[in-house]
């Protein structure tokens, strides 16, 4: 009796500690997810500072005959520093000076956009919601204390009391940031943008998706259903496993040894990307596929076989279409893996400041991981909530692609 009591007690104790475990497990990923949201939320939307604007014709080099081209090149930094005075008088130049740098940088691009689609507001004055700068933008999010001594902080005090006139008069305002799903890359905070890095790793996936999973899945073939076991099959199946377990640095090294080196590819694109990341990926769709077409009965190749099927029709129209669900999940799970890799583009050159958004697998590009990994070496406080923004965006495209794979499964499984 007392040997049942014993047992009976190491169990619950195992119980216990199973939901301790849980608990834990729980609560770390849930406070990890917390600040990540808590601090990334805020990218998603800018400061703006509402700004009376005369679209004064001295002040640009064109006016409303003038051709989109021509207004695209035009500098319309006379007009943005005219702004300046037009709503803050009697200004000295220090004075003009720091509240110019209330503004974003770019606050003369943004004139010259609105004028590409507003021609007939010249000689007229227009009220705009004009973006503030980076360091503004965090003291009014809250994200930066303005109790600190001036010497410790970028927004000095005369910043700090013209931020507070234009918070009485109802001109400080938020929108939401289209800019970071529109616009690549950015040395300024409130105007860097991740569709640059998103284009990257879309056509990174796309060139590792066309490259690793027609590969992988006639080595599997081959392997599983065309050759006979001996010791070079045994060799072959234990490199692969080994394979799946390298660290992925190394492949960034095959990359960049070999398709850059050997075959002199271009440096920094996503074809050199893509191909990285599909050697790196081969080994988990091998294994996947291979997992796969040992789980088809044996029964429907023997009845293909009896009713005259060759080798190669058993196996392309009966076997392979059966194994598909667990290749694509394994695929998918695969490319989940390859999106969120940072050492293999790091290795190629896709780690750099790209501003352009890349037109195709060619053109000049950073991944999703990479420009996340940039952001964070950045000294400015506004990248640190782009960072959590971009994991944020990161973790809903992993997210997504391991909801595909569980979907396409349960819709093309076969049930035995």
């Amino acid at each position: 009796m007392s040997n049942i009591k014993k047992r009976l007690s190491a169990e619950r104790r195992f119980k216990f500690y199973g939901q301790v475990g849980v608990f834990l497990s729980l609560l770390f990923v849930s406070l990890l997810i917390i600040k990540i949201f808590s601090t990334g939320s805020g990218a998603f939307f800018r400061t703006t500072i509402e700004t009376d604007i005369f679209f004064d014709p001295e002040l640009m080099n064109v006016d409303q005959n003038s051709s989109d081209k021509e207004i695209s090149r035009a500098s319309f930094e006379k007009l943005a520093d005219g702004v300046i005075d037009f709503n803050f008088k009697n200004l000295s130049e220090d004075e003009f000076i720091k509240i110019r740098e209330m503004y974003t940088r770019r606050f003369d691009y943004q004139l010259r956009d609105y004028f590409l689609k507003n021609k007939e507001v010249i000689n007229n004055t227009v009220t705009l919601e004009i973006s503030a700068s980076s360091d503004l933008d965090q003291i009014v999010k809250g994200n930066y204390p303005r109790n600190v001594p001036e010497s410790q902080r970028k927004i000095n005090d005369y910043q700090l009391t013209i931020l507070d006139e234009l918070t009485s008069k109802e001109k400080i305002g938020s929108t939401f940031n289209f800019w970071f799903f529109t616009n690549g890359d950015s040395r300024d905070p409130e105007t860097a943008g991740i569709l640059g890095a998103i284009m990257g790793s879309l056509y990174a996936l796309m060139i590792c998706l066309v490259f690793s999973f027609p590969i992988g899945l006639f080595a599997s073939v081959y392997l599983e259903e065309f050759t006979k076991p001996g010791k070079m099959t045994d060799l072959i199946e234990v490199n692969i496993n080994n394979l799946a377990a390298v660290p992925s640095i190394v492949f960034g090294l095959l990359g960049l040894g070999m398709l850059i080196g050997v075959f002199n590819m271009p440096f920094q694109v996503p074809l050199v990307g893509g191909l990285t990341l599909g050697f790196m990926t081969l080994p988990t769709i091998i294994i996947a596929c291979r997992s796969s077409l040992r789980a088809v009965p044996p029964s429907i190749r023997h009845g293909a076989l009896a009713l005259g099927a060759t080798k190669v029709q058993t196996t392309f129209h009966h076997v392979v279409p059966l194994a598909l669900p667990g290749t694509l999940t394994g695929t998918i799970i695969g490319m989940a893996q390859a999106l969120g890799e940072t050492a293999p583009l790091l290795m190629v050159g896709m780690v750099a400041f790209v501003m352009e958004i890349p037109g195709g697998p060619l053109d000049p590009a950073t991944g999703l991981p990479s420009q996340i990994y940039l952001w964070s070496e950045s000294a400015e406080r506004g990248f640190i909530e782009k960072t959590s923004a971009g994991i944020m965006l990161l973790l809903l495209f992993l997210i997504v692609m391991n909801l595909a794979a569980i979907l396409i499964r349960r819709k093309v499984e076969v049930k035995w």
